[in-house]
């Protein structure tokens, strides 16, 4: 996901070499590169008529916030093996798939492999790699850095690969938040390590530099104080924007004390280490419609006749077998916008819950069964008020710090509120509850960029979870009324998983992903049927039904259609949407208050 997009940055598209001795001259491309690459013996000539300066753009992407534990294991299975985000260790590189195995069974076998690099003049580096040991917790726990570098996942606890996805074309189609699917070249190149060091700083242009004085630093991942490096061999020092490494290096003497510089954190940020944060240079890139690894990445209409295709699409369609295995009214973010007002958007308050974390607890397990991107949201006093919801802008680091609430389209956010206290909320957290009642009312999200507000908009599936009435407004309020109380809750709930069949399990997967990609449309009789009828119940008892009962009405008439397969509405769909509204109101009728909160 891409969680932040930095400034354009500039690279030398085409520079050229030249052998002193010979005059040799050779052309090289920086395309798709971070380091210039010449020979030992060569230099690059700023002067050169074949100089090319293009530009680039860098995306910050982390792994999608809240990714399921079922999501990996077809990950791995259908492409490349790989570990997921919950378990990822960011020092981890290329090894073998026995190791790899090896490694995932015993943990503390776990080893980090680093690669080091022979450095010649004029910033060229050979392309010579060699194997070297560096720890990544050295990286994080430096004592020359302001603070451990934060890898700005939005969820809290989360681990993974975060990258620098550098994109040279088409990158106005992409936007923070939007999930990419990227094919590139990978670049962990170890003079990356340094690009930000304090030495990178102290040092000019041609200066004599030992090797060990560079091993000192502890984001570098050079090969330490080896007696092979150890002769004062000349380095230069590439004074171009961090991440622009193929700029050609110059001495102190070409610097315009006009020009302005990067702050120290905002290198320290731009440029981490390439072994903790790699850089892809990006050959295509699309958007996701969806992270659902069941599915083909796109689902145009194309493709939609392969075979593969429909068949799944003739599995929803004619989908009444699971909508009597899995009846059920699912919170849903909006399908279309029209103007500020999101279309569609159902977020679905849950009353009546036990007054413990217990139930929401095993509840939010299901939905992670199900859906490929969720997250729980515990709502304490605690956490509402030391949480940053919010994404703002740090403009010493020049990055936009995350938030819980920057999530993917399409994610499932359940929030618990069956654990709040009474308590006091202070500044922050009257701003998060106003943050979590903006995301809900308007699907969207006001990032702090300080001197204002900057609107994005989101597309979120909000489940809320209370015992009476939730503080947070809602779509639908729907108290639970079990037919069977289990003297055991958790035992219960282990074992409602424990007997669904895994193809099953996929067979949900692929239908609620499905459904929400599926187009819907009521046709002119059925819409003037809906307008006699709202027209006739309003006649009856004016008070009974309002405009937002008509539309929480459509609604549910939709969801209903869909669940069946069904991409138009029905008069029959249309009746069996008013009976259940009327059931839902009946049932809100016979509860009483609790604490306070009517329900």
């Amino acid at each position: 996901m891409v969680q932040d997009m930095f400034d354009p940055e500039f690279y030398m598209g085409v520079y050229e070499t030249v052998d002193p001795n010979t005059n040799t001259r050779v052309l090289h491309f920086g395309k798709y590169r971070d380091v210039a690459e010449c020979g030992p013996q060569q230099e690059i000539d700023l002067n050169s008529s074949q100089t090319v300066t293009a530009e680039r753009q860098t995306f910050y992407c982390v792994p999608v916030p809240g990714e399921s534990a079922w999501f990996y294991g077809y990950i791995s299975a259908s492409q490349a093996r790989v570990s997921p985000s919950t378990s990822y260790t960011p020092s981890r590189h290329k090894r073998s798939y026995e190791e790899d195995e090896d490694m995932d069974l015993h943990p503390s076998k776990q080893k980090e492999h680093h690669l080091g690099s022979g450095g010649d003049i004029h910033g060229c580096v050979e392309p010579k790699r060699l194997e070297t040991e560096a720890s990544v917790g050295h990286h994080l726990n430096s004592t020359n850095c302001s603070s451990p570098l934060d890898l700005n996942f939005p969820l809290p606890g989360e681990k993974g690969p975060a990258c620098l996805v550098k994109v040279y074309e088409s990158w106005d189609s992409f936007k923070v938040n939007d999930v990419l699917e990227v094919y590139g070249i990978l670049s962990v190149d170890p003079v990356l390590s340094i690009v930000n060091s304090d030495e990178r700083r102290q040092f000019e242009y041609g200066q004599e530099l030992c090797w060990d004085d560079v091993c000192s630093n502890p984001l570098c991942s050079w090969p330490g104080s080896s007696s092979r490096y150890s002769d004062g061999e000349k380095f230069a020092w590439s004074f171009s924007k961090p991440g622009c490494a193929v700029s050609p290096p110059r001495d102190s003497s070409t610097l315009d004390p006009m020009e302005p510089m990067d702050t120290t954190e905002e290198q320290r940020v731009h440029s981490p280490p390439a072994s903790l944060v790699p850089r892809i240079h990006v050959i295509l890139a699309q958007k996701l419609q969806h992270i659902n690894p069941l599915l083909p990445a796109c689902l145009n209409e194309e493709e939609s006749k392969t075979s593969d295709i429909t068949k799944k699409l003739k599995f929803v369609k004619n989908g009444e077998k699971i909508y009597s295995e899995k009846r059920e009214r699912k919170a849903e973010g909006s399908y279309a916008r029209r103007d500020v007002l999101p279309l569609g958007k159902f977020t679905v308050n849950l009353s009546g819950c036990p007054r413990n974390s217990i139930f929401t607890e095993h509840l939010y397990r299901i939905i992670q069964q199900l859906v490929p991107a969720s997250y729980r949201l515990q709502m304490t006093i605690e956490n509402m008020n030391h949480s940053r919801f919010i994404p703002h802008k740090d403009y010493a680091a020049n990055r936009l710090v995350s938030g819980l609430l920057q999530l993917a389209s399409n994610t499932s956010l359940v929030v618990d509120e069956t654990q709040l206290e009474q308590g006091q909320l202070d500044t922050t957290g009257v701003h998060n509850v106003t943050a979590l009642g903006n995301l809900i009312t308007w699907q969207k999200v006001d990032y702090d960029f300080n001197y204002h507000q900057m609107e994005f908009p989101c597309n979120i599936n909000v489940l809320i979870t209370s015992e009476g009435r939730s503080l947070l407004p809602s779509d639908c309020q729907v108290h639970l009324q079990p037919q069977i109380v289990p003297p055991n809750m958790e035992e219960y709930m282990n074992s409602l998983l424990k007997a669904v069949l895994p193809s099953v399990l996929n067979k949900f997967r692929i239908y609620l992903s499905l459904l929400r990609l599926l187009d819907y449309s009521i046709s002119d009789e059925v819409t003037k049927a809906v307008e006699e009828d709202f027209v006739e119940m309003r006649k009856n008892d004016p008070e009974s039904i309002t405009a937002d009962d008509l539309h929480r009405t459509l609604l549910v008439a939709r969801f209903l259609s869909l669940s069946a397969g069904q991409t138009t509405l029905s008069r029959e769909r249309w009746l069996r949407a008013k009976q259940l509204e009327a059931l839902r109101k009946a049932r809100l009728q016979q509860q009483k208050c609790v604490n306070g909160n009517e329900l």
